[in-house]
C-alpha cells in the first residue's frame, strides 16, 4: 500500500530527519551517476527529491507518481515535470528512459513483479536503474516514524533475485542511512560520524537503506542462419543458358579461318 504524497512531502521537506535523508540518499546517487546531459531521467514513487541534480542537463526529466500516492507538483518553481499514472502502465514510450530512480515505490506496490517488468520496458538500451528500499537489517524498517517504515523490506539476496528474474544485472547494491531513524537533535550533530563510520566497515550492512543499481539485460536471438525464407532470391545467374555440347570445338575452328 503506497503512503499519502502529502506524509512523504512532509517528511522529506519539512522536518529535519527526512532533510537528512533526503541529503545522504542523493549524494549516494550522484556518486553513481555524476551526471545525466542530454539524457532522460525518471523517477517513480516518491523519487523526485532525488533528481533535483539532474534538471539542468537531462534533456528530460520525468516525475512519475502512483495514482494510490497522489501528486504533487515538482519542483516548486518552474515547470512542473510530476505526473500521476498507474503503478505497472506509465505513459512513456518503450525503450525511452536513459536513468531510473524508484523510491517509495518497489516495497509499497501491489504488485512488484509487474512494476519491475514495466521499469525493463521503458529503459532503453544499456538503460540502468536505481532501486532505493528499505533494508531488512535495518533499523529504519522497524519504526513507522519514517516513510520506510511501511511495506515490504528487502534484503540485498531477495533484490539480486528479483532482478535477475526480471532481466536485469545489478550492477552494485550497498546499504546507507546508518543513523537512528529519530528525531532527537542528539543524534543529528553525529550524523557524519555515523554514516562515515557505516561505510567504513564492510562488514556492518545494517544501514536503512539499500540502494542498488541495475542495467537492462537483453538477449541476444539465439540459432544459425537467417530466421525467415527470402521470398525473393537473387539469381546471379538468371538467363544465361547452359553450355551446348561441342561448341568450344567450333569457335576454335572459327578461329582458324579469321586467321
Amino acid at each position: 500500500m503506497h503512503l499519502d504524497v502529502q506524509d512523504l512531502k512532509n517528511f522529506y521537506y519539512r522536518s529535519a530527519l527526512g532533510r537528512r535523508a533526503q541529503t545522504v540518499i542523493r549524494d549516494e546517487l550522484k556518486v553513481l551517476w555524476p551526471e545525466a546531459k542530454g539524457q532522460t531521467v525518471a523517477g517513480f514513487g516518491f523519487a523526485v527529491p532525488l533528481l533535483r541534480p539532474y534538471l539542468k542537463d537531462a534533456r528530460r526529466v520525468i516525475g512519475l507518481m502512483p495514482g494510490p500516492q497522489g501528486v504533487m507538483r515538482w519542483p516548486h518553481q518552474g515547470l512542473n515535470v510530476s505526473l500521476l499514472c498507474e503503478d505497472t502502465q506509465w505513459p512513456i514510450p518503450t525503450g525511452q528512459v536513459d536513468k531510473l530512480v524508484v523510491m517509495h515505490g518497489l516495497e509499497t506496490s501491489e504488485n512488484p513483479s509487474a512494476l519491475i517488468d514495466e521499469c525493463w520496458r521503458v529503459l532503453g538500451p544499456g538503460g540502468r536503474a536505481v532501486f532505493i528500499v528499505p533494508n531488512r537489517a535495518g533499523l529504519w524498517s522497524r519504526s513507522d516514524k519514517t516513510p520506510f517504515g511501511y511495506g515490504r523490506p528487502y534484503s540485498m539476496s531477495q533484490l539480486d533475485v528479483q532482478f535477475r528474474r526480471h532481466q536485469f544485472i545489478t550492477e552494485t547494491s550497498f546499504s546507507t542511512l546508518y543513523q537512528p531513524p529519530s528525531h532527537k537533535k542528539v543524534w543529528r550533530k553525529f550524523t557524519n560520524l555515523i554514516e562515515q563510520t557505516g561505510h567504513n566497515i564492510p562488514l556492518i550492512k545494517a544501514g536503512g537503506v539499500i540502494i542498488a543499481e541495475v542495467s537492462k539485460q537483453t538477449i541476444a536471438p539465439v540459432g544459425p542462419g537467417l530466421r525467415e525464407k527470402v521470398k525473393r532470391p537473387l539469381k546471379a545467374l538468371e538467363g544465361m543458358t547452359a553450355p551446348i555440347p561441342g561448341t568450344a570445338g567450333a569457335q576454335g575452328s572459327t578461329s582458324e579461318v579469321f586467321d
